[in-house]
């Protein structure tokens, strides 16, 4: 079971608390929870990845054990203690402006 903190606009738009717990099939990657996700919750569709290209959302950033994943392949496998449930996969919403 991997869980995942959505960003407070996320989890208002999946009408969720602020974790959620996905079971994974197969290897456990950056792909495959999100893709996990916007299958439990379409209505996330968009909203992390572009439609399209499948690329990150230029405001929103993904950490694992203290450590910024965001540039990681989307294929890299993630650390052992999110895989195990330990750590949370983080989803944060970065913020901008002058």
């Amino acid at each position: 079971m991997i869980r995942v903190e959505l960003p407070a606009h996320l989890r208002n738009l999946a009408q969720v608390g602020r974790e959620v717990q996905l079971e994974i099939e197969g290897q456990a990657t950056l792909r495959a929870v999100l893709d996990t996700l916007e299958a439990r919750y379409p209505m996330l569709r968009g909203t992390i990845r572009d439609h399209v290209t499948l690329q990150r959302r230029p405001f929103l950033r993904f950490f694992a054990c203290e450590e910024d994943l965001s540039h990681e392949s989307p294929d890299a496998r993630l650390p052992d203690a999110v895989t195990s449930g330990k750590e949370p996969l983080v989803i944060l919403g970065a913020i901008a402006g002058g």
